[in-house]
């Protein structure tokens, strides 16, 4: 059974949001739910600190044995920071994808934008859990 933490929002493309304290840092990854379907992760090409995405634009791709999926930004913003650590250990996706697994920080362009996103509920309905 896949983990859905009841603090964070999604989309329906598997992508997650933890909130900055503030609301304008957001923390990006993807799901317990995506990542199991992936499989092993074994490459992530992010963006660089400074790019500029708009919701739903594509910041990367992760890469795993059976597949390649893009990844997309669940809200517009700026990346402020970037998971250096999955470049050497792509696997903290699959191992911890809600903590050491994340994959990008955002400066939210609309501090109401994360709020719009599916809660818990909504994403447990969406994957048919």
């Amino acid at each position: 059974m896949a983990n859905i933490p009841a603090d964070l929002r999604y989309t329906e493309d598997h992508e997650y949001v933890k909130g900055g304290g503030d609301g304008t840092i957001v923390q990006v990854g993807i799901t317990d739910y995506a990542q199991g379907e992936l499989g092993d992760v074994v490459f992530v090409d992010l963006p660089k600190v400074g790019a500029t995405f708009g919701r739903r634009d594509v910041f990367g791709t992760i890469e795993a044995v059976k597949a390649v999926s893009e990844l997309y930004a669940p809200v517009a913003g700026t990346v402020t920071e970037v998971n250096a650590a999955l470049e050497g250990d792509p696997a903290l996706v699959n191992r911890d994808p809600y903590g050491a697994g994340w994959m990008i920080k955002l400066r939210v362009k609309d501090r109401a934008e994360p709020g719009k996103l599916l809660n818990s509920e909504a994403y447990k309905k969406h994957i048919g859990k």
